[in-house]
């Protein structure tokens, strides 16, 4: 951000959001879908208002956050929350907006969550999630899928499970038994992105301990975070292919170990 927000009054000059203003990403949606012919669903996603507060504020990627997070604990609490509500507005409009273009499901990014105690985020970022949940359920019904993603936020999971999303994705920071204890909804994850960088082989043996810790119920295979720019497509394909395969083998038995199977 050129000028990252600096004070309360910074908020009047910002500009109301419109999904007009996205029309590229909804027209994209739907030449996407049509190249897709329903084959396999398409997700679509949108920053949680946390942390789209904290690159408008910070101005930039932050170590810290310190910036954003002394917003939050100032006295004048108004400031944060107002904030935040306008963005909670303009992810929920967008999430709104990709379901109606074509999206099939959708998550809500606050990948800067670990930057919060869990009190703060308890208090200060978890009602504007849930509010986000609601409405755009409202708004599509509930035959689309809702999916949280906020990274580093593990011990907030307990928390996180009483939001309302259908689904719950977590880094690779967690052990997948661990989030079994705190979640009863739908998990996705969580293999390290940087495991895309291995040899066919050692690949295939990280899947399949993940895929054994997760079983094969309420469950969503994926990464943990994002996938990096120098990561070879090919490596990508393995890990989708492994995933297939050795999911295959545990559904029909062959690999299946009961005590990590879930319902």
């Amino acid at each position: 951000f050129e000028k990252p927000l600096a004070s309360k009054s910074d908020l009047k000059e910002l500009a109301p959001f419109s999904v007009s203003k996205l029309d590229y990403v909804y027209e994209g949606i739907k030449e996407t879908k049509k190249l897709l012919k329903n084959r396999i669903p398409l997700i679509g996603f949108a920053g949680g208002p946390w942390t789209l507060m904290s690159y408008m504020v910070d101005g930039m990627t932050s170590k810290t956050c310190s910036k954003s997070k002394r917003w939050m604990y100032d006295e004048d609490k108004t400031k944060s929350q107002d904030l935040l509500k306008l963005l909670s507005d303009a992810v929920v409009d967008h999430l709104v907006a990709q379901v109606r273009a074509g999206a099939n499901f959708v998550q809500v990014f606050e990948s800067n969550a670990g930057h919060l105690s869990p009190m703060m985020f308890n208090n200060a970022v978890a009602p504007y999630l849930t509010d986000i949940c609601k409405r755009v359920r409202d708004a599509v019904g509930d035959h689309i899928p809702i999916a949280l993603y906020a990274k580093g936020c593990n011990n907030c999971l307990p928390a996180i499970n009483k939001l309302g999303f259908d689904v719950v994705s977590i880094d690779w920071l967690l052990d997948p038994e661990i989030a079994r204890e705190f979640v009863t909804t739908t998990l996705q994850g969580n293999m390290d992105p940087c495991a895309l960088y291995c040899e066919k082989e050692d690949l295939e043996a990280i899947v399949r301990e993940m895929l054994l810790k997760f079983g094969t119920r309420r469950y969503i295979a994926n990464l943990g975070h994002g996938i990096y720019p120098d990561m070879d497509p090919e490596h990508v394909k393995w890990f989708v292919d492994a995933v297939h395969r050795i999911s295959e083998d545990m559904i029909g038995g062959k690999d299946v170990d009961e005590n990590l199977m879930y319902t």
